[in-house]
């Protein structure tokens, strides 16, 4: 008797921690805790980004958007809100087409979106799906992968994603990206010279692809521990500063 009960208890046990991993949900929004979205709410932060300056202001779900750029044509002046996109040139605002004004907005947006990941994982778009554990150079992550909805998913809803946040500090290290603007291709990225700034979580990315064809996105981990990737570019946020 004393053994079978010995038995039942060791089987609930194990059911239970077979329980207790988060799922998708769960985990991005530790991880955005983590990264500091709170102070994200309502807040005011500027930084450097391949000579333009951005400025980003968030208050109660409104935002805007900013950058600045002195180049041949003049001063510069890109503007997104809720509200929709503006460029100014020499202070005169410009009457864009509609292949210009997509193309400006989206670019202002997706320095936005990459500076400030995982902030933006729980749009109304945003799908998320957990597609495992995996270990990255001895340290142990959960696998994430994110696709968007058509309606609010933007331009490039089509895009994938997929994430690897840390187990046990919830942070988002690694991510990987398919895109298919100019023909299509693949991106990897790893995160390094992170800080804290304003209680908001900052990281640079060495900007990889892969040296290999046909292969699934959420491989993209072990081609990088293998080896098998090439690095492009670097993703370097400079001078960021926070204002609450």
């Amino acid at each position: 008797m004393h053994y079978y009960s010995t038995l039942s208890l060791l089987g609930m046990l194990i059911l239970t921690a077979c329980n207790t991993q988060p799922d998708a949900q769960q985990i991005i929004n530790r991880s955005i805790e983590v990264h500091g979205g709170e102070h994200l709410q309502q807040s005011h932060l500027s930084f450097d980004f391949r000579k333009k300056h951005f400025e980003l202001d968030f208050e109660n779900g409104r935002f805007r958007y900013e950058s600045f750029l002195d180049d041949s044509i003049g001063q510069v002046h890109d503007v997104l809100t809720n509200e929709g996109f503006s460029r100014e040139v020499n202070g005169q605002t410009l009457d864009l087409s509609e292949e210009d004004n997509t193309k400006f907005m989206n670019t202002l947006n997706s320095v936005a979106y990459f500076a400030l990941l995982p902030y933006y994982l729980n749009d109304p778009a945003v799908n998320k799906q957990l597609m495992g554990t995996t270990t990255i150079q001895e340290e142990p992550y959960y696998e994430i992968k994110v696709t968007f909805d058509q309606e609010g998913g933007g331009t490039d809803y089509e895009d994938e994603f997929v994430y690897w946040i840390h187990q046990d500090n919830y942070t988002m290290d690694y991510l990987a990206y398919s895109f298919h603007v100019n023909e299509g291709g693949t991106r990897f990225r790893e995160a390094y010279n992170v800080r804290e700034i304003g209680g908001i979580r900052f990281a640079d990315y060495v900007n990889y692809e892969s040296t290999v064809e046909d292969f699934a996105l959420e491989d993209y981990e072990q081609l990088f521990q293998e080896g098998k990737v090439k690095e492009l570019s670097r993703i370097e946020l400079e001078n960021v500063v926070i204002n609450e």
